[in-house]
């Protein structure tokens, strides 16, 4: 996949999809948005205690699995730093 070719979001287009505001339920990692709307795990943009609509690269750490968790989810953007 060609991510120099991914729409670029800002941080307040991300924290729209939150699961709350817009259907579309997105997390950040590393610089890249996930579409993660399809996933049981994060119904109502909630994943155990983290929250959809942010980037999460800080918190992966505390987590039970490493980042090979995002491989099953689509990548649709880049996120402005």
């Amino acid at each position: 996949m060609n991510f120099e070719d991914l729409p670029v979001y800002t941080r307040s287009q991300l924290s729209l999809r939150n699961g709350q505001d817009k259907p579309e339920i997105w997390i950040g990692y590393k610089g890249l948005v996930f579409d993660v709307s399809s996933s049981r795990l994060w119904r109502k943009g909630q994943h155990y205690e983290h929250w959809a609509g942010q980037d999460l690269t800080d918190e992966l750490e505390d987590a039970p699995h490493n980042e090979f968790v995002f491989d099953k989810f689509e990548v649709i953007g880049k996120i402005v730093i």
